[in-house]
């Protein structure tokens, strides 16, 4: 039984008749871009190197956000004194949105590590392209490579609870011109006897 499904073959089925690759616009996303967090407040843990922000929180990178109730951003001090504090990884919780230019992505937690660039969502995801859908439990999405992968079970075995542990995915097909072919005449009448 196929567990997982990479959506750059998922997605290649529906984009490739309108024209489109199945590969996430998030490919080579400018990790290094500065990040602009905006939230109702927040609570810095300085010897913790973290910093929480709470209540409608609003990231944006590059052509990329992501949206949450709560992110905890983990960061490491800068060598120098005086310099900024670089962001390692960002924890989202309650409800998490990432948008690009033509997709959006969802899913009850996210994990961003601009490290190891890349953005995975937990709990009950979707990624949509379009009008393609694919649903699943967890979403992994390389920023290297632009490839995305849905599970039907998050990480501890946690399933999708509406689609017991399954990947589901609605795409489009491409309408084909409709040709009306002439009806054939009906069967001549059978001879009498």
């Amino acid at each position: 039984m196929i567990r997982g499904l990479s959506l750059c073959a998922a997605m290649a089925l529906a984009a490739t008749a309108a024209g489109a690759q199945g590969v996430s616009m998030l490919r080579g996303h400018d990790t290094n871009a500065p990040i602009d967090i905006t939230s109702d407040r927040i609570e810095v843990q300085d010897r913790a190197d973290r910093a929480i922000w709470t209540g409608n929180v609003h990231v944006v990178q590059g052509d990329m956000t992501m949206d949450a109730a709560r992110m905890n951003v983990a960061y490491t001090r800068a060598p120098t004194p005086g310099a900024d504090p670089q962001i390692q990884r960002i924890d989202a919780s309650g409800g998490v949105t990432v948008v690009s230019p033509s997709e959006r992505a969802k899913g009850s937690f996210g994990i961003y590590d601009l490290n190891r660039r890349i953005i995975t969502l937990i709990g009950n995801v979707s990624l949509i392209r379009q009008d393609n859908t694919v649903n699943g439990a967890r979403l992994v999405i390389d920023l290297n490579s632009g490839r995305a992968t849905v599970d039907g079970s998050a990480v501890g075995g946690a399933t999708s609870a509406a689609k017991g542990g399954r990947v589901t995915g609605r795409f489009t097909v491409p309408q084909q011109r409709q040709t009306t072919t002439p009806a054939s005449p009906p069967p001549a009448p059978a001879p009498a006897k």
